[in-house]
């Protein structure tokens, strides 16, 4: 599986998906672009799914045409220790459908969030 990862995600987070090709939109040379076109050089690049944290992509851009899975991660911060719980989920989901970003489905969840502890 290949992977990206956006600008919001630490780029030492690509060590926690071993087995799979990950780089950071930095290393892919994809720094700066607006998600639209972020997206379209992501799919040109071969990426098979774009990592993230910004949860205004499915309410920003269509998949109509998308051939790339876009994976929402919501944590409490962007940092290692709060995304690491999530990686399990996350790599539950690979490979993924094309995932319809216009609204999540539970065949194609776009978001992956940690369950919040229970308090006694």
């Amino acid at each position: 599986m290949k992977i990206l990862l956006d600008e919001c995600l630490p780029i030492a987070f690509r060590h926690s998906f071993p087995g799979h090709d990950v780089h950071s939109v930095e290393w892919a040379g994809f720094k700066g672009m607006k998600n639209g076109k972020l997206l379209r050089a992501a799919e040109e690049g071969g990426y098979d799914v774009l990592l993230t944290t910004d949860q205004g992509i499915p309410h920003q851009q269509s998949s109509a045409d998308r051939r790339i899975s876009v994976l929402v991660l919501c944590a409490s911060t962007n940092k290692i220790d709060d995304l690491g719980p999530l990686v399990p989920l996350a790599t539950g989901r690979f490979p993924l459908r094309r995932v319809n970003l216009s609204r999540p489905r539970v065949d194609g969840c776009t978001s992956i969030a940690q369950e919040p502890a229970h308090r006694a």
